[in-house]
């Protein structure tokens, strides 16, 4: 009894440590989020970027190391729940004040908190979903991932830092109008995709390799240039995503009505 006990035990430590890569991860993402907001005090826009940007990319893996090495948990899930909070929330909320938005004084303030709360909302329902069973609507997000919404809102400064100046942009309007319509796309429930379950070829990882290398190594030399056409380009991916919904949706519910079909003609 007593060596099933120390087993047992062995056991337990195991998957703890398991559990401990992925909850570190999630905790440095805060710091970064955090820390995005002291470079923003500072003035230090273009590092305030750059940290809620290696805030995604690490929101991006906690969850996937956590699945991978079967250290998903209760307490990961709350927790990666608060950073995104803050990460892509708070922060990028702070950042358009300190560089824009306090210009309009009280509505400026309005804004972010509208931000901040469509955020909270968002997550609040992500979470209520994802106990939900594997579906085909798993292919999408009901509205923009917190994540996305966070450098989304960040875009218009993104753009100014750029350097592109393909268009003549008035911040002053431009900057609250679009804080409004990420606002709305947060807790709306426009599909767009996950991306969460694509699957590669094995011919084509390679080229899925030499990729993600080609746009890491541009994002080091033209960082706000590769991440304001990132932006585009995923807004230019939203008619697309709530086309391809539409027909696996109707697609869907006519398979559901042919089975309901076979069911009475089994009955009959």
């Amino acid at each position: 009894m007593q060596e099933q006990k120390n087993n047992f035990k062995i056991i337990a430590d195991r998957k703890n440590a398991r559990m401990l890569l992925p909850n570190m991860l999630t905790l440095f993402g805060v710091c970064i989020g955090l820390t995005s907001i002291r470079f923003a005090l500072d003035g230090k826009f273009e590092f305030a970027i750059i940290a809620v940007v290696f805030a995604a990319l690490i929101d991006g893996l906690d969850g996937r190391i956590a699945r991978l090495i079967k250290g998903t948990s209760k307490v990961g899930k709350e927790l990666d729940s608060l950073t995104d909070m803050i990460s892509f929330g708070v922060a990028p909320a702070f950042i358009m004040y300190f560089w824009k938005l306090n210009t309009l004084g009280r509505f400026g303030w309005l804004l972010c908190l509208i931000f901040v709360i469509c955020v909270a909302l968002r997550l609040a329902r992500f979470n209520i979903n994802s106990n939900q069973e594997p579906s085909w609507k798993d292919n999408f997000f009901e509205g923009v991932p917190s994540p996305a919404g966070g450098i989304l809102v960040l875009t218009p400064l993104i753009y100014s830092l750029s350097g592109l100046n393909l268009l003549q942009i008035n911040y002053d309007i431009f900057v609250p109008i679009f804080f409004i319509i990420t606002s709305f796309l947060l807790i709306s429930k426009f599909p767009t995709y996950s991306f969460k379950k694509i699957v590669i070829q094995r011919k084509a990882t390679i080229f899925l390799l030499f990729g993600i290398v080609l746009f890491f190594g541009l994002l080091l030399i033209y960082t706000f240039n590769v991440i304001a056409i990132s932006a585009l380009l995923y807004l230019s991916l939203f008619p697309l995503s709530f086309i391809h919904y539409q027909r696996l949706k109707k697609q869907n519910q006519n398979e559901k009505v042919q089975d309901n079909d076979d069911d009475l003609e089994d009955v009959l």
